[in-house]
This record gives C-alpha cells, sequence and structure tokens, in this order.
C-alpha cells in the first residue's frame, strides 16, 4: 500500500469545483483547511506508481489547482 499527504492550493473560484472532483476520485480523504493550503488530501492507493499517476494525472489536471506539495509516507517494518 502506498500513501500520501497532498496539500493543495487553489484559485478561490474554483475551491467548490476542486473539492467535489477530489471527493469522488478513490482512495482520497479530503480536508478543506485554513491557512497557507486549501486543501488535504489523504491519498492511497496499491502501488507508488498509481500514486504517481493519480497525483500527475487527476490532481494537479483539475482546474484551478495552482500548486501541490505532496509527502510520501515511509512505511516501516517492524523489527
Amino acid at each position: 500500500m502506498a500513501k500520501a499527504f497532498i496539500m493543495i492550493t487553489a484559485e478561490p473560484s474554483e475551491t467548490e469545483a476542486i473539492a467535489a472532483r477530489l471527493r469522488a476520485m478513490s482512495g482520497t480523504v479530503v480536508y478543506e483547511v485554513l491557512g497557507p493550503f486549501d486543501f488535504i488530501v489523504d491519498l492511497q492507493a496499491d502501488t507508488s506508481e498509481e500514486l504517481t499517476s493519480a497525483l500527475r494525472g487527476n490532481i494537479r489536471s483539475i482546474p484551478g489547482v495552482s500548486a501541490t506539495l505532496t509527502c510520501t509516507v515511509l512505511e516501516r517494518e517492524d523489527t
């Protein structure tokens, strides 16, 4: 399982439309936040390649998304 937190900056006039598109994506939990970002998305996929594809093809391409910052979660095995 691959997981990342994606912080998104949006054009103010597109916030509602962006929220709807993000929530329609599978594997997402979407938080609307106040501060330097407009959304934080908890994104999960089966592989890191699918995670990258969702970010590049589905999130960054949404009209009104002006910037993203991605933090990939590192999975550790207990030893």
